[in-house]
């Protein structure tokens, strides 16, 4: 079976949405296979749940490196994200028979696998539903969340179903600017996770070469968890012209 690889793309919070939500329609109508794809945030974001509608006032007003911070909403559930320092991870399918948190576990296995042959253990949370009340997407971890050993989040994510078909997106924690993360949530990112990295990779390491060491070892995951073969293909020059206009409708 293909699955189709979307390289590394950094734009706009609203346009990332913007081009998963048009993907999980894209394939819901059989115009594309099941893809999977990796991306950054630019500029800084903070990305709401669909259903989520209180958070602090003082958001829209913050700023990173003298720029402003986007709010942007998610078409999944879930809590705020701040999407700095991150790696944010997308898959667009269908067939994944069950509940959504099996579904969830079915698509997870693949950063277990992954994150596991980089020499970092994952297991998932389990908080309850008293999840909600917390705005903060890393300051709870439930059965959708993969956790490291001391209990330090390393992956939250969310998903959208539409019939048959699944848009599961998540945020991978890697390098959080910590002041910034305490001032957005008033607490301190997941413990342990900055951690994980200096015994990963050396520290001459850039940014970049660790993003693609993790993608890396993610895609060769996705292949054996789901018995695939990934295909790279940008998007093309159409498919821009589509995701643009469905963004400008949105």
């Amino acid at each position: 079976m293909f699955w189709r690889l979307i390289p590394l793309l950094t734009t706009t919070g609203k346009l990332q949405m913007a081009i998963d939500e048009w993907l999980l329609h894209q394939h819901l109508q059989g115009n594309i296979p099941p893809t999977l794809r990796f991306y950054t945030w630019q500029p800084v974001a903070i990305s709401l749940g669909y259903h989520q509608r209180r958070y602090p006032e003082y958001w829209q007003n913050l700023t990173w490196q003298g720029q402003p911070i986007d709010i942007v909403r998610r078409p999944t559930g879930g809590r705020a994200v701040l999407h700095q320092g991150d790696l944010t991870y997308s898959v667009i399918t269908s067939g994944f028979p069950g509940s959504r948190i099996e579904s969830y576990q079915a698509i997870c296995e693949f950063l277990i696998l992954g994150w596991r042959s980089l020499g970092v253990d994952l297991v998932y949370g389990n908080a309850g539903r008293g999840y909600i009340h917390n705005p903060n997407c890393f300051g709870t971890s439930t059965g959708a969340d993969l956790i490291l050993p001391n209990g330090g989040k390393l992956i939250g994510s969310a998903q959208l179903r539409k019939g048959k078909g699944i848009l599961q997106h998540g945020s991978m924690i890697l390098t959080p600017d910590v002041e910034l993360f305490s001032y957005v949530f008033n607490s301190q990112p997941s413990p342990g996770v900055s951690d994980i990295f200096t015994s990963i990779f050396s520290p001459a390491d850039r940014r970049e070469v660790m993003i693609n060491q993790i993608i890396e070892a993610l895609v060769r995951a996705a292949m054996v968890c789901f018995k695939i073969q990934l295909i790279t293909e940008p998007l093309s020059e159409k498919e821009w012209i589509e995701i643009k206009s469905f963004y400008d409708g949105s």
